[in-house]
């Protein structure tokens, strides 16, 4: 999505890490039995994202969660000397896996 288009478009604006960020935690407050769930984390993103924009930008981390978990998205390739996590980086890798799975 280019980040020039603007917010009346079909596509919509650019998402910055902060509202990617903002988004994920107005899903965890307002989940799939919330009514008007759109529209609360539209107002939640503090005006900066349409209830449309919020469920279009949903659609897309579904789908894109879709094809990682098919294996269609190929791991990035790392030198070798960065192949090796740095101490402690394994268990911090699998304690944001649980973490992430507890709300899936």
């Amino acid at each position: 999505m280019a980040s020039g288009a603007s917010k009346g478009s079909s596509r919509g604006s650019a998402w910055t890490q902060r509202q990617n960020k903002q988004f994920e935690c107005a899903l965890a407050v307002y989940d799939r039995e919330t009514p008007d769930r759109w529209h609360n984390i539209a107002r939640y993103m503090g005006g900066s994202k349409s209830a449309e924009e919020v469920r279009r930008h949903f659609e897309q981390l579904v789908e894109d969660v879709a094809q990682i978990e098919a294996g269609r998205v190929p791991f990035p390739c790392y030198s070798s000397i960065s192949a090796v996590p740095p101490h402690g980086a394994a268990r911090g890798l699998d304690e944001a896996r649980s973490k992430y799975l507890k709300f899936q």
